[in-house]
């Protein structure tokens, strides 16, 4: 982009990799356009849908030094572009450096991982039963805020902070630290941290990782919480 381009798009002149996705759908107003990256800002029904999904997307965006677009008109369907900054340095090196790392195993503790995507809530759950933890499962707010009042004995909590069913991640968090006070929880999140948490307000003993996140960043993480 030249300085006209990269002024247009509020960034600095350079190189980017450009994506754009076009659909068919019903598009979107100004008033809705505007709204469109807010977390939790949502069109679909009470329970169909969490305002994540954008946010997100502007997140991972955003902290990578690229900048996203929206246009759209009602009837038009909707047109979304990513432009992400061309990375020119050595990979490989980086890579290997960064897969060679190792953290201290699990001992038995019992986590529980509470995400509605399969394919997330499945490797976080691998990375831990690997590292040697015992994992419990649940796919929405609800059904983890069930297990979290129950007797059962959970050493920490691993939750995605958008989830369905009405109730968000903070929020189940804090719902069972009212029978669990001391109960140690780590946030997983797609977009900006601040927006994560409510305007980065952390009770002690609760901390963010942010997707796409490393396995080994992962597991380091948990081993550190569970150690204090």
């Amino acid at each position: 982009m030249d300085d006209r381009a990269a002024k247009e798009r509020d960034l600095p002149p350079g190189q980017y990799i450009s994506l754009c996705v076009t659909d068919t759908g019903t598009g979107m107003t100004p008033e809705i356009a505007a709204k469109a990256f807010d977390p939790f800002f949502t069109t679909k029904p009470l329970g169909q849908g969490t305002g994540l999904g954008l946010s997100m997307i502007h997140g991972f965006v955003r902290q990578s030094g690229g900048q996203v677009r929206l246009y759209s008109e009602p009837g038009e369907g909707s047109t979304l572009c990513l432009y992400l900054p061309r990375y020119a340095g050595a990979l490989e090196a980086e890579y290997e450096s960064a897969h060679a790392a190792t953290f201290d195993q699990g001992q038995g503790e019992t986590i529980l991982v509470i995400d509605d995507e399969d394919a997330v809530r499945s490797l976080v759950k691998e990375v831990l039963l690997d590292s040697g933890y015992t994992v419990i499962q649940a796919a929405d707010g609800p059904s983890g805020l069930k297990i979290l009042q129950s007797g059962q004995s959970i050493d920490l909590l691993v939750s995605d902070v958008g989830l369905p069913g009405g109730l968000n991640g903070r929020q189940v968090a804090d719902a069972a630290r009212v029978s669990r006070p001391d109960l140690k929880v780590l946030f997983i999140t797609g977009y900006a941290e601040n927006a994560a948490v409510g305007n980065g307000l952390l009770d002690a003993g609760m901390e963010v990782v942010t997707k796409p996140f490393n396995v080994v960043a992962l597991g380091s993480k948990v081993r550190e919480m569970l150690d204090r």
